[in-house]
């Protein structure tokens, strides 16, 4: 299994920036994808982006074009870059991984989950 710690989020303003990271635990991060998604109080977990094991990414409509997904499997590390920042971006963000192989955009594509990072953007 892995574990996932999170860190980074906070409040920033709208039109702002922010990196969130998320660390494993393990010596087999290069062989999981990765993803990232969100939650509102009162709504349901949403895709925001996920990695594949070589490199490929997938945004979910709501991020495109603002937020980048990256990893370095050298730190064992994802990092969820978020750009011009909207109060509709506030969330608690999770990290995820599957040994699966495949890109998800659901929550039930993931087996393993970060304790989640608060992110309040304010207007």
């Amino acid at each position: 299994q892995v574990q996932l710690v999170e860190s980074g989020g906070r409040l920033v303003q709208a039109g702002g920036s922010l990196r969130l990271s998320c660390t494993a635990s393990g010596r087999t991060f290069s062989s999981y994808v990765m993803g990232w998604f969100r939650q509102a109080p009162g709504k349901e977990r949403e895709f925001a982006a996920a990695i594949s094991r070589g490199g490929s990414t997938y945004y979910g409509d709501s991020v495109k074009g603002r937020f980048t997904i990256s990893r370095d499997n050298a730190k064992n590390t994802v990092y969820l870059q978020m750009n011009s920042l909207k109060p509709e971006d506030t969330a608690i963000y999770y990290c995820a991984a599957t040994d699966r192989g495949i890109i998800s955009t659901r929550v039930r594509g993931y087996d393993y989950w970060g304790q989640g990072t608060q992110v309040t953007v304010s207007s």
